[in-house]
């Protein structure tokens, strides 16, 4: 008789065989395997039908048209790099001080009237007024900086991907900057006499002519998902320069220009009364985590769906002989039950695992292709990265489908095991995706999806509450540790369940 008889086999049967047996079950039930490649052509289909019809334009100096590349930092993010710059060149060693006596801004609102603009004074969270060095003006290069931000006191950043918070100050504060070769200081005061240092960092490469001076950018106001124009104003004064003796430079640099190519859009300008500048700007120096262009993640929105058909054939595959009364209710010399419940887990959580493979393998790098191929920009993402994604995807779906089988297990009925699962991994993810409920995706097994993530959260960038713009409240592999810890529960509980119903 075939060793797949399950009413034959023995107790002390090992579990390789309990995966052939279940294997065995898996393969020959047509229903099963139809499911799951239907899951892996909804994944790719609905990728691609978003990937196909993403058309992004822009309006530069030359009209409107396909968006620019995006600018890249020097660890090659994408990057913001838009302020207004009141400078002298530093030859050599040297350092500049001054004080920030006072910061205001414009913030553009929802239109209250159709068509009245709605703007009222304030500032952003993340406006930033302070002391700047680089290499040169061009857009990306290395820089460091020492400035007092909108609402979150003195900070410390540098290369546009690199924060250190100072004090929690949010009145007059002067700020120092220092210069020694490659390394760059920075400093903070309440009254200029006694410094604190709040950051050192080294930029490889600095050359011996420096840019050093003010500056001041504040990124747009977030409102219905979107970013609307804002502006921060910065009052300086006790300016005070060590190694730099010339003439100061007023530019605004990266500022766009309207579509006629000569008239600045939102410029920044600096006025000189006395010892003071006042510094308008508009901008920022940071990450660009939505302007930066499309995620390669977008390629898996249809992800969520596809889920579903895997967890309906997970739970399935544990209620189809729970009904017809093979698991747990034979004689003494069946196999254990907790055994082919590992074995199953083992079986589902493989297959899962290969059609996500699939999926992801098919709809990520053909996705990217089809965004290029339609003068998309597209984030920068490395190749470590982009394997991260697909494979990630992949364990979500094997962990998913595990938690679904412990799921079965547990409370046995096939609609109410398949509703629990879907609530608890698609439906918070499809909430956060709107921009409801974002917590959900830190203490539900939907907290997977992060390891999808292409583009970090930064801590000093405000974005909307949306996957849309790739919020994740987890890191990667921390999200996919929440979902992996729910599976585990499920199934060992249900393990523990089977194992005292086992006739002794």
């Amino acid at each position: 008789m075939s060793s797949f008889t399950p009413h034959r086999s023995s107790r002390r049967t090992g579990f390789s065989a309990l995966l052939r047996t279940e294997w065995a079950k898996f393969r020959t039930a047509r229903g099963r395997v139809l499911a799951m490649a239907a899951s892996v052509l909804v994944t790719v289909s609905l990728g691609l039908l978003v990937a196909g019809g993403a058309r992004s334009t822009c309006v530069t100096g030359e009209g409107e048209g396909p968006c620019p590349a995006p600018l890249v930092g020097p660890d090659g993010t994408a990057v913001s790099d838009k302020y207004y710059f009141v400078h002298q060149p530093l030859k050599g060693n040297g350092s500049i001080t001054a004080r920030v006596s006072d910061m205001t801004g414009q913030i553009r609102l929802p239109d209250a009237v159709p068509g009245v603009r709605n703007v009222k004074e304030g500032v952003v969270p993340w406006a930033k007024a302070g002391l700047l060095v680089r290499q040169s003006l061009k857009q990306g290069t290395p820089y460091a900086a020492i400035m007092l931000t909108g609402a979150h006191g003195v900070r410390m950043q540098h290369n546009f991907t690199h924060d250190v918070p100072g004090g929690p100050h949010n009145g007059p504060q002067w700020l120092r900057l220092t210069r020694s070769g490659e390394t760059v200081t920075g400093y903070e005061s309440d009254d200029g006499k006694t410094w604190t240092e709040v950051s050192t960092v080294k930029l490889t490469g600095l050359p011996e002519t420096v840019e050093i001076g003010l500056f001041v950018t504040s990124p747009g106001a977030l409102w219905e998902m979107a970013k609307a124009f804002a502006q921060a104003t910065a009052t300086f004064d006790q300016i005070m320069l060590q190694g730099a003796n010339g003439s100061w430079r007023r530019d605004d640099v990266g500022v766009a220009m309207e579509s006629d190519g000569k008239t600045p859009h939102h410029p920044g300008g600096v006025v000189e009364s006395g010892d003071k500048f006042i510094v308008t700007g508009g901008g920022d120096i940071g990450p660009a985590t939505v302007e930066g262009g499309l995620r390669a993640d977008l390629t898996l929105i249809g992800g969520a769906v596809g889920l579903i058909l895997v967890l309906v054939v997970a739970v399935t595959f544990f209620t189809a002989e729970h009904r017809r009364g093979l698991i747990g209710t034979g004689p003494p010399a069946e196999p254990h039950p907790a055994g082919r419940l590992a074995a199953k887990a083992v079986v589902v959580g493989a297959v899962a695992f290969v059609a996500g493979l699939v999926a992801s393998g098919v709809v990520v790098p053909v996705g990217l292709a089809m965004l290029r191929a339609n003068q998309n920009p597209i984030q920068p993402i490395t190749l470590g990265t982009e394997l991260r994604v697909i494979v990630g995807y992949a364990a979500l779906t094997a962990t998913a489908a595990v938690l679904a089988l412990g799921l079965a297990a547990l409370v046995k009925r096939a609609v109410v095991a398949i509703g629990l699962a879907i609530a608890l991994v698609v439906v918070p993810y499809l909430l956060a995706t709107a921009g409801l409920a974002p917590w959900l995706l830190t203490i539900t097994p939907a907290a997977g999806f992060a390891i999808t993530q292409s583009v970090p959260t930064f801590a000093h960038v405000d974005v909307g509450l949306s996957l849309l713009g790739g919020y994740y409240l987890l890191p990667p592999w921390a999200g996919l540790t929440v979902t992996c810890g729910y599976a585990a529960l499920a199934l060992g509980a249900a393990m523990a369940v089977h194992r005292r119903k086992v006739p002794r």
